[in-house]
């Protein structure tokens, strides 16, 4: 059992990375025009973006599938994937965009600082040189600041 749980938790700690690098090379690269949605005003509760969390819990069914019939690590990586869904739309859209029925406000340190590099993240208009890209680990506020600035800059 600690070895499954040490999968689980392996799996949702690297699934930040996933993320990161999902959201700043996908989201708005190529796939900008699912992610658009998210960067825009928008009526409703759901937006097209909403497709990549529902891509994401696609694949932990999968995986979870596969690793009930018979690939057992695989349950408990898809278990992880699954986990970093939820916590995702609990930090995400709970804190940080207040889509839910009571409007949370992030205690601690840690829930602010990722609340602000969040809206950091959103002072920019379209895709382009926007900054932290990750969902539950941020670099110090004073460093997205000056990439945000850095790209803010005109380029020759």
């Amino acid at each position: 059992m600690l070895l499954n749980i040490a999968i689980l938790l392996g799996t949702l700690v690297a699934m930040e990375g996933v993320g990161t690098l999902a959201h700043k090379y996908i989201m708005h690269g190529w796939g900008w025009w699912l992610h658009r949605s998210h960067h825009e005003p928008h009526l409703g509760m759901l937006e097209t973006n909403d497709l990549y969390l529902l891509a994401l819990g696609l694949v932990a069914a999968a995986l979870v599938a596969i690793g009930k019939a018979g690939y057992w690590p695989l349950h408990w990586v898809g278990g992880g994937v699954a986990a970093y869904g939820v916590l995702y739309v609990a930090a995400h859209d709970g804190l940080f965009h207040r889509h839910w029925p009571r409007k949370l406000r992030p205690m601690g340190r840690y829930l602010r600082r990722l609340h602000r590099a969040h809206r950091l993240h959103h002072a920019v208009k379209g895709r382009e040189g926007s900054v932290s890209f990750g969902f539950f680990y941020a670099p110090p506020l004073q460093v997205l600041v000056r990439q945000l600035r850095r790209n803010r800059r005109p380029r020759n």
